[in-house]
């Protein structure tokens, strides 16, 4: 299993990006994907994910309305889109992957096990 992050750098406030992952050794048929990020300080958190098969897909709460997540299974590629950024959104985003379950994907970052590298957002005027 392997992924691989890009698409950060550096937006001004209320600016937009999205990222990618490309991903590889394993099916979304059979995996939850999604996005976390962590920012200096903090614990890692969840952002966004989507259940194998898309299913079903979660935001936490301080994103919804501004970020999409999305995939495109021909390109092994999951996305997310990020609009009208904030200062708060400044982070190193990741992308996980697990094992699914066939429940709704969880966006606890301890309940996946493969991760990227990471891509480094900064938001700053």
């Amino acid at each position: 299993v392997q992924l691989v992050e890009s698409g950060g750098g550096l937006v001004q406030p209320g600016g937009s990006l999205r990222l990618s992952c490309i991903h590889s050794g394993f099916s979304l048929d059979y995996y939850d994907i999604g996005w976390f990020r962590q920012a200096p300080g903090k614990e890692r958190e969840g952002v966004s994910c989507v259940s194998s098969e898309g299913g079903s897909i979660n935001y936490v709460e301080s994103v919804k309305g501004r970020f999409t997540i999305s995939r495109d299974n021909a390109r092994n590629t999951l996305y997310l889109q990020m609009n009208s950024l904030k200062d708060a959104d400044k982070a190193v985003y990741y992308c996980a992957a697990r094992r699914s379950y066939g429940t709704s994907c969880p966006t606890r970052p301890y309940e996946y096990d493969y991760w990227g590298q990471g891509t480094q957002v900064t938001v700053s005027s």
